[in-house]
């Protein structure tokens, strides 16, 4: 993955200073002792905070580390004023743990009170209106503290990606999906760039890429990754002239910005004008770690963005599209499990999904696009699909998206793609979320979430949910269990 943060994790040590600061020293110690051991990377920052000068000194040593991620350790009671401050000038995630009382043999100098220090950390962090990563228990050992941090990481990863990511998005977004078209303004609020483009501009670089040396060292890597599907190889060359196009174009427009992803128009001028869908290599981007999403989806391409940064995996975005029949539900019983009919759907699209998310992937052409187009004839204009079987695993299906009156909300649940052959085209799977019927109605549809999710293939939820709370974002929903109703459900 090459479009997402590299981590220079820093660990800072505080002190009240009417406590021992060799208790917070040795503490912190003991931390990065058991993150070395458990393969976790961490930087030590020598400086032990217990006042503001020390906080001076902290960010010197931070800007000389190269720390971009940051955990302050209450190796004690912790002076919260110091504390919080450091929090507020660091320009990066930040995550506040606590240690607890090691032995029931050395509880007077050897007392930290961190338990303690926590509570009063929490109200200057309310005072200053930030907000870091506090872990579900914030104090423990140094083994747990370890296992916290191991958890930050990928929150720390989101974080940072989405500070420095412009999104690209490119033609105006179709009104048959006005789900797709919210205001960009929130994206501003929690710094994301937006490039936004005209179709005719799309036009202009593919047309500009034109006999560019890149493009057939490009072709050639798309036959080697297709392999035995590679059914169309007259249509290579232009499907690499339209990724070299993409990618150039990208590397010219960061700009201040270190990260960047697509939402592209894709039907149905596209077609008429560039020769092909663009599916293929909207797949190949997203594979590196680009998202591209369809239909100028742009929070389905944030929301793709930071499922890839955490868990350093391709994503894919899916509709959430149909049921999967009575049928085929019976004749899987032994694959289903206890998963009810409800609890299945298949996650669809015309063929964006990255070769490694799927098994037997095929170059293919859009069938609904061919029907609308083509008619009878022959498949031209609308070839150029990734198509195959999206591959059972674990997977979270997550959307971060703003309402209509620019407030953001968010939903992440777990599940899994079932090995059961969905009978369809596309880039398609049967998915299995506990209790996703009533998700679907009291969640997806009443707080009017678009059809488009965001598949990361890994159960990512605890950081998805942990980075949306960090941006600030009120509402963040999960598929509740049997038992436990949602606000709008009916109870009898």
């Amino acid at each position: 993955m090459k479009n997402i943060p590299k981590l220079k994790l820093g660990i800072i040590a505080v002190s009240r200073d009417c406590f021992p600061v060799e208790l917070s020293r040795k503490r912190r110690i003991q931390v990065v002792k058991e993150c070395r051991a458990k393969k976790i990377p961490v930087i030590e920052i020598q400086t032990v905070v217990e006042n503001e000068a020390h906080v001076l000194a902290a960010e010197q040593e931070l800007r000389d580390k190269g720390i971009n991620a940051l955990v302050i350790f209450l190796g004690n009671f912790g002076p919260e004023g110091p504390t919080t401050l450091l929090a507020q000038k660091f320009d990066g995630p930040v995550m506040l743990a606590a240690a607890a009382e090691e032995t029931g043999q050395d509880l007077i100098n050897g007392r930290g009170d961190a338990l303690c220090g926590m509570l009063n950390a929490s109200y200057n962090i309310g005072l200053r209106r930030l907000h870091p990563y506090i872990p579900e228990y914030p104090v423990g050992n140094a083994a747990e503290v370890a296992d916290m941090i191991a958890g930050f990481l990928p929150v720390a990863r989101i974080i940072l990606g989405i500070r420095k990511l412009k999104i690209f998005a490119f033609g105006p977004r179709p009104q048959d999906f006005l789900a797709c078209n919210a205001p960009i303004k929130p994206l501003y609020d929690i710094g994301v760039e937006v490039m936004e483009n005209s179709e005719l501009d799309l036009y202009d670089i593919f047309l500009g890429a034109k006999g560019n040396p890149k493009i057939k060292a490009v072709a050639r890597d798309m036959a080697k990754e297709l392999g035995q599907g590679l059914a169309y190889p007259d249509l290579l060359e232009k499907l690499a002239q339209y990724e070299v196009a993409l990618t150039k174009f990208m590397q010219a427009h960061l700009g201040a910005s270190e990260f960047g992803v697509f939402a592209n128009k894709c039907w149905p001028a596209f077609e008429k004008y560039f020769g092909f869908v663009p599916c293929y290599i909207n797949s190949r981007l997203t594979g590196r770690g680009i998202p591209v999403s369809c239909e100028v989806d742009i929070y389905g391409a944030l929301s793709e963005y930071m499922a890839t940064c955490a868990t350093e995996l391709p994503a894919t975005l899916l509709d959430v599209n149909n049921s999967v029949p009575h049928d085929m539900y019976e004749a899987a019983r032994k694959r289903v499990g206890s998963y009810k009919p409800t609890d299945l759907f298949m996650g669809f699209h015309c063929g964006n999904t990255p070769s490694v998310c799927m098994i037997g992937s095929t170059l293919k052409y859009q069938l609904i696009m061919h029907r609308l187009m083509e008619g009878d004839k022959e498949p031209d204009i609308t070839r150029g699909t990734m198509e195959g079987r999206i591959r059972p695993g674990g997977v979270t299906i997550f959307r971060l998206q703003s309402t209509a009156d620019t407030v953001l909300r968010a939903y992440a649940a777990e599940g899994e793609v079932l090995d059961i052959d969905p009978k369809s085209f596309g880039s398609i799977g049967v998915f299995a979320i506990k209790e996703m019927g009533r998700f679907y109605r009291h969640v997806l549809i009443e707080k009017r979430f678009p059809h488009h999710t965001a598949v990361a293939f890994q159960h990512a939820g605890r950081p998805l949910h942990a980075a949306v709370r960090m941006l600030g974002v009120e509402e963040v929903y999960f598929n509740r269990p049997a038992g436990l109703l949602y606000p709008t459900e009916n109870p009898f």
